[in-house]
């Protein structure tokens, strides 16, 4: 791994945490950047179908997924991230229920 990658792949993994937070900002960049970041980092991949500006992505192996919403500037934002995915029939409802407490 390059020393670049390295470095955001520290920031990106610093960034979600942080975004995790109750009150924390959304975590923006490059979308190009943020979607390699998910890939290489997390093994997350988009979970179909997206809503509007908003794409979910997830990994079914290590079971975390991100919600990104693209901007019309090229840059996408990290609004909220989680544990425990699962694929579902209907990967909407899934994430309506983690967000609901079910």
């Amino acid at each position: 791994m390059t020393e670049r990658k390295t470095k955001f792949s520290t920031l990106l993994a610093a960034a979600l945490v942080i975004a995790t937070g109750a009150s924390a900002e959304p975590v923006c960049m490059s979308s190009g950047e943020l979607e390699a970041g998910l890939v290489d980092w997390y093994g997350e991949r988009p979970v179909e179908p997206a809503s509007g500006a908003r794409q979910l992505w997830a990994s079914e192996v290590s079971g975390s997924w991100s919600l990104v919403e693209y901007r019309g500037d090229g840059r996408a934002c990290v609004l909220r991230t989680g544990d425990g995915w699962a694929p579902a029939e209907e990967p909407g409802d899934q994430l309506l229920a983690q967000w609901s407490g079910s």
